[in-house]
C-alpha cells in the first residue's frame, strides 16, 4: 500500500478534451503523458515524485485500457533500462525517479541510452530534490545532462507549462533522436493550478507491435566503431536538430519590459520566485525576462537577440557551479556583445533561491546597474528572528531533529544496539538510506556514515579486520531489494567478511511512501510479493541468518545482537528485524478500527502510562527509547524535584517504553491500561470490582499513612 489512496486522482486520468484538470504539478505530468501517447512509464518512487508512481499503480486498469504498461521499477537503472524499447522502435516511453541520487543510480543505463540514441520518444521525469526541503546530497542534474548531452527541460512552474513541456519533451525527443530530462523541483511538483485536458491518447505504435516486427540495427548498440560514430552523431546532427526545434517551436519565452536596456535570463523553474520577488520590489513588468524551459542545450542566437540591445543582464541559476553563467558569457563574448553579465556575484553560489534571495539578488543588481531607477524596499522577515521574544523563545524550546514515528518498530532496534554497546563497548557503524537514519540523533547518536541506498554492508567493508570488535552495518527491506542483496550481503559472503549486517524488515519501502516490496506481506493484483528476505540472504551463501519477529521485544534483540558480535562463526552475521512499518498499519487497521466501534462491536485498544509515585525521575526510559509520546511533567511532589516520565495522548499502545525499561532493568513505572469501546456487561462489572478493590487499598492505605502538619 501507498501512503494514500490515489482513488480520485485516477478519475482525474479520464479527464477528456476540453474538461478542466485541478491538482498538483506532479499529478499534471501523469496526465500530460497519457495525453501524449505513451507507451511505457516506469520509475522508482521517492519525493518528489512519489505521487506520479502511486496514481499510476492504482490507475494499472484504466492504464490497460489504453494500451500504457505500467511497472514500478527495482531501482532506477531498471527504470532507465526500460526506455530501450524507444531506441529501435518508434514508441512514447517515460520514467521517473528523484535526483540526483537516482540519477547516480541509473547512470550506466542513461549514458549507453544517450550514446546510441533513441527513435521513439524517451521522456525522464526527474525529481529535482534540491534546496531546504531536500533530503539528498546537493547538486544539479545540469552536470549529468551536459555530460551525456541530454537534453534538459525546466517549465515555468505553472500546470498549463507543465503539461506543455511534457508533450514538447517527446517530441523534442524525436526530431533529435536523444532521450530528454524533464526537471521538476519541488516546489513545482507541489504548486496547484489547473489547465484545459486534450483526449488522452492510444499509443501510435504499440509495445504489441515491437514484439511482432522486431527490429535489430547494431549501429544504436555502444560497442566499437560504433560508439566512436556516436559521439560524432551528438554534435553534428542531434545538437542541431535540437536547437533548430526548439527555435522553431518556440520552447523558450521572452517577456517584456519598459525598461529596455536591462534583461534577466533564468531558469524555467526560478521565474514564480524572479515574479514574487518583482512584485516585492515594485518591478513587475518591467524588466525583460528571457526564460530558459530548455536549459541545454542553450539557443545561442536567442540568447544573443535579448542580450545584445541591453546595458547589463541577470542569470538567474540555481546551485552551484555556474554552469550557464559560464555558457552565457562564452555565446556573448563569441558574439561580441558587450552587454555586462551578473549571476553569481549578487546572487548566493549555492543553496535555494527563495522568493527572499532573488530580492536581495535583483535589488543589488539594480543598484549596480541602475541606481537610478527606484527599488521599493520588499517586507524582510529576517528582523523578526532577533526580536528578544524569539530569542527568548529559541532559549527555552529545545532543538527538535528529525526522529522516528511514534510507536516506530526500527525505534527498538537501535534501543537494544546502545543497550549491547554498553556491554561491549562502541562499534563502528555504518548507516543507510532509510528511516533507520534517523538513529544518527538523539537519543541513539548511531551510525557514521551513508553511502547510498541499499550499500550500508557495502560501506563496511574496510573494517573487516580479523581480530577485534566487529562492524555493525544497517540497511532497510527497500534499501536491501533495491541494492543491497548483492552489492551488500553478496559481497560479504563472497569476501568473508566476519562484520553483522542489520536488515530492517519494516515490510513495505517505508521512507518512499509505504510502497509494497518483494518482502511486503500484503498480497496484490498486479505484483509478486511474500518473498523473505531471510531466503534471499541464504540464497546468495550466507550461513548465519537470525530473525526477530516482534522488534518491540527489546531483550531479544538485545540477546541476538550480543550474540552475532561474540560467536566464533566466521562469515557475515546476518539479521533481520522484522516489524511492520507503524504509520502504514495504523492507516490500515485505524480505519477499521473506528468503524467497528461506530457500529457497537466490543473494541479493546491498549495505552500505556508512567505511575508518578514510582518514577524516580531517572528517565534513562526517554535516553534509551526516544518516543515522541515519551515526555516529562512535573511530580507534583515536593520531595521529588525532578520532573517524572508521563506518556501523551500520541501513544499507540506498542508498549516500546516499558520493554525499554524491563530489558534495562530501569524501574518498573510503566503500567498498561486496556481502554474497553462498547463495553459487555461483565466489562462493566469486572470494571466495578476492581474500582471497588482498588478504593478499598487506597483508604486503607491512608487510614495508616501518617500525616505531618
Amino acid at each position: 500500500m501507498a501512503e494514500r489512496s490515489f482513488a480520485r486522482e485516477v478519475e482525474d486520468l479520464k479527464l477528456g478534451a476540453g474538461e478542466v484538470f485541478r491538482g498538483e504539478g506532479i499529478l499534471a505530468v501523469t496526465k500530460a503523458l497519457l495525453q501524449s501517447g505513451v507507451a511505457y512509464v516506469g520509475g522508482y518512487q521517492g519525493a518528489p515524485i512519489s505521487h506520479l508512481m502511486d496514481v499510476l499503480a492504482d490507475a494499472q486498469g484504466f492504464m490497460a485500457e489504453l494500451g500504457v504498461h505500467f511497472e514500478a521499477s527495482a531501482s532506477e537503472a531498471a527504470a532507465a533500462s526500460m526506455l530501450a524499447a524507444s531506441v529501435n522502435y518508434p514508441i512514447r516511453g517515460a520514467v521517473t525517479w528523484k535526483s540526483t541520487a537516482g540519477t547516480n543510480v541509473a547512470s550506466d543505463a542513461l549514458s549507453n541510452l544517450a550514446s546510441g540514441g533513441v527513435k521513439g520518444g524517451a521522456l525522464i521525469v526527474i525529481g529535482e530534490d534540491y534546496g531546504e526541503g531536500s533530503s539528498i546530497m546537493q547538486e544539479r542534474t545540469h552536470a549529468f545532462a551536459m555530460k551525456s548531452q541530454i537534453w534538459l527541460m525546466d517549465p515555468r512552474p505553472n500546470l498549463p507549462s507543465i503539461v506543455k513541456a511534457v508533450e514538447d519533451g517527446f517530441a523534442l525527443s524525436e526530431a533529435s533522436s536523444t532521450p530528454v530530462m524533464l526537471e521538476m523541483r519541488i516546489r513545482a511538483c507541489h504548486v496547484h493550478g489547473s489547465f484545459v485536458c486534450k483526449d488522452n491518447r492510444k499509443p501510435d505504435f504499440t509495445l504489441q507491435q515491437a514484439l511482432e516486427s522486431p527490429v535489430r540495427d547494431v549501429n544504436r548498440i555502444v560497442l566499437p566503431p560504433a560508439s566512436f560514430l556516436h559521439e560524432q552523431e551528438k554534435v553534428k546532427d542531434r545538437w542541431p536538430a535540437a536547437v533548430r526545434f526548439i527555435r522553431e517551436h518556440r520552447l523558450n519565452e521572452t517577456f517584456d519590459g519598459d525598461l529596455t536596456d536591462l534583461g534577466i535570463v533564468m531558469q524555467g523553474g526560478m521565474y514564480n520566485g524572479v515574479m514574487r520577488a518583482l512584485q516585492g520590489l515594485g518591478l513587475e513588468g518591467r524588466v525583460p525576462l528571457h526564460v530558459l524551459n530548455v536549459t541545454y542545450p542553450l539557443v545561442d542566437d536567442e540568447l544573443v537577440a535579448f542580450c545584445a540591445p541591453k546595458r547589463a543582464v541577470l542569470m538567474v541559476e540555481e546551485g552551484q557551479p555556474d554552469f550557464l553563467e559560464q555558457a552565457l558569457a562564452t555565446i556573448l563574448r563569441r558574439a561580441d556583445v558587450q552587454t555586462k553579465l551578473a549571476g553569481k556575484d549578487v546572487l548566493p553560489m549555492g543553496g535555494e533561491y527563495t522568493a527572499l534571495v532573488l530580492s536581495d539578488g535583483i535589488a543589488a543588481f539594480m543598484r549596480k546597474f541602475a541606481p537610478d531607477i527606484a527599488v521599493a524596499a520588499a517586507p524582510d522577515p529576517r528582523p523578526v528572528l532577533a526580536h528578544p521574544l524569539v530569542k527568548a523563545l529559541a532559549g527555552a524550546v529545545p532543538p527538535r531533529p528529525p526522529s522516528f514515528c511514534t510507536g516506530c518498530p526500527e525505534r527498538p532496534i537501535f534501543s537494544a544496539m546502545t543497550l549491547v554497546q554498553q556491554e561491549l563497548g562502541q562499534h563502528h557503524i555504518a548507516g543507510d538510506i532509510g528511516c533507520h537514519l534517523f538513529a544518527l540523533n538523539e537519543p541513539f547518536n548511531i551510525g557514521a556514515t551513508t553511502m547510498g541506498y541499499g550499500l550500508g554492508a557495502s560501506s563496511a567493508s574496510a573494517f573487516q579486520v580479523k581480530a577485534g570488535k566487529r562492524a555493525i552495518s544497517v540497511m532497510g527491506d527497500g534499501g536491501f531489494w533495491h541494492n543491497g542483496l548483492l552489492t551488500g550481503v553478496g559481497n560479504a559472503v563472497f569476501n568473508k567478511h566476519d562484520g553483522v549486517v542489520l536488515v530492517v524488515d519494516n515490510h513495505y519501502s517505508a521512507a518512499t511512501g509505504g510502497q509494497d516490496i518483494l518482502s511486503s506481506r500484503a498480497t496484490t493484483a498486479s505484483r509478486s510479493t511474500n518473498h523473505p528476505i531471510e531466503n534471499a540472504v541464504r540464497g546468495v551463501g550466507a550461513s548465519w541468518v537470525r530473525r526477530v519477529d516482534r522488534t518491540y521485544d527489546v531483550a531479544k534483540m538485545r540477546a541476538v545482537f550480543r550474540e552475532a558480535l561474540t560467536t566464533p562463526q566466521g562469515g557475515p552475521k546476518i539479521i533481520i528485524a522484522a516489524s511492520e512499518c507503524m504509520l502504514n498499519r495504523q492507516r490500515r487497521e485505524r480505519p477499521l478500527f473506528n468503524a467497528a466501534v461506530k457500529k457497537g462491536v466490543r473494541m479493546v485498544k491498549p495505552r500505556f502510562g508512567v505511575d508518578e509515585d514510582v518514577c524516580t525521575g531517572d528517565h534513562a526510559c526517554i535516553r534509551l527509547s526516544g518516543c515522541p509520546s515519551l515526555s516529562t511533567k512535573p511530580s507534583g511532589d515536593p520531595l521529588k524535584p525532578d520532573p517524572v516520565a508521563a506518556i501523551d495522548s500520541s501513544c499507540v499502545g506498542f508498549g516500546n517504553c516499558g520493554e525499554v525499561a524491563e530489558a534495562a532493568v530501569l524501574c518498573p513505572s510503566f503500567y498498561r491500561a486496556d481502554v474497553v469501546h462498547n463495553p459487555t456487561w461483565w466489562d462493566r462489572a469486572l470494571n466495578g470490582l476492581r474500582g471497588a478493590i482498588i478504593a478499598w487499598l487506597q483508604q486503607r492505605r491512608m487510614k495508616n499513612s501518617l500525616v505531618i502538619g
